[in-house]
């Protein structure tokens, strides 16, 4: 069933930036919003953020608390900071905040993830790679759900096999693909 794909959501801990080096360059515009938590220190999420900018077709940059999510943008959490969307009138926004870690991790993947689940629901694609610990496997299956696509690194790739095969086991993960395959399969997954 063809459907169309509003926004990407990923999530990633350890090996995660060598993961997205080798996913987001190689993706294309058009393309929706993509968000993603990467565990990282602060500091780094910009230094990665403008790194990725200079390798991409897509404007990566770090997330800033109150912008709306736009097509062909990559917005990448701020180190120490949790990330999520909510609803301005009929526009999806970025909300950057403090609060507790969760899963000893902040920002958590697992809070992005359940608020696209909310307010992106069948019209989102989750993507959760490489990791140590389950943050993300609760909010991918929540996304699931609701109709979601979803897609897990597989075991062989992952530099950590944590939080995919969380998420995997929990049947959240509705596709399992090493690296390498994730950009192709993402990019025939937004056109369909």
């Amino acid at each position: 069933m063809a459907r169309k794909i509003k926004l990407v959501a990923m999530g990633s801990s350890t090996g995660g930036v060598e993961a997205l080096s080798a996913i987001l360059p190689k993706l294309k515009p058009p393309f929706p919003p993509i968000v993603v938590v990467q565990h990282i220190p602060a500091g780094f999420s910009r230094m990665f953020s403008e790194r990725m900018n200079k390798e991409s077709a897509l404007t990566v940059k770090e997330a800033e608390d109150g912008e709306l999510v736009k097509p062909d943008c990559v917005y990448i959490a701020p180190g120490g900071l949790h990330m999520k969307l909510i609803k301005q009138n009929e526009n999806l926004q970025i909300k950057c905040f403090m609060a507790p870690p969760v899963h000893s991790c902040r920002p958590a993947v697992d809070i992005l993830f359940f608020s696209v689940a909310e307010l992106v629901g069948a019209e989102a694609l989750g993507v959760i790679l490489t990791g140590i610990g389950k943050d993300g496997a609760a909010g991918l299956l929540a996304m699931k759900n609701k109709g979601a696509l979803t897609l897990g690194q597989d075991e062989a790739t992952s530099a950590v096999y944590g939080m995919p095969k969380s998420a995997f086991d929990c049947g959240a993960v509705l596709k399992q693909l090493p690296l390498d395959s994730m950009p192709l399969t993402i990019n025939s997954m937004v056109r369909q």
